[in-house]
């Protein structure tokens, strides 16, 4: 039985390594958005630093991203 769903009879050695590859590429693009998204948080919160704080106040109230990303950054 294992031998048999690990080998899917003759195509399995194209089954796992298309599945393989699946798993690497999705994998490679997983940690290249996090790190593009670590990226653009912290120019975010660099141009937030900028501001003035009724200005910041402002931005907060406004943006969904900006209060979550004050919370976690501890910016405020």
């Amino acid at each position: 039985m294992i031998t048999y769903l690990t080998t899917f009879n003759n195509p399995g050695i194209f089954v796992w390594l298309s599945f393989g590859i699946s798993l690497f590429v999705c994998t490679v693009f997983y940690f290249r958005t996090k790190k593009t998204l670590a990226k653009y948080e912290k120019e975010f919160a660099e141009e937030l630093e900028k501001l003035s704080i009724t200005e910041k106040k402002a931005v907060i109230e406004r943006s969904k991203i900006a209060s979550q990303l004050v919370a976690r950054s501890k910016i405020f």
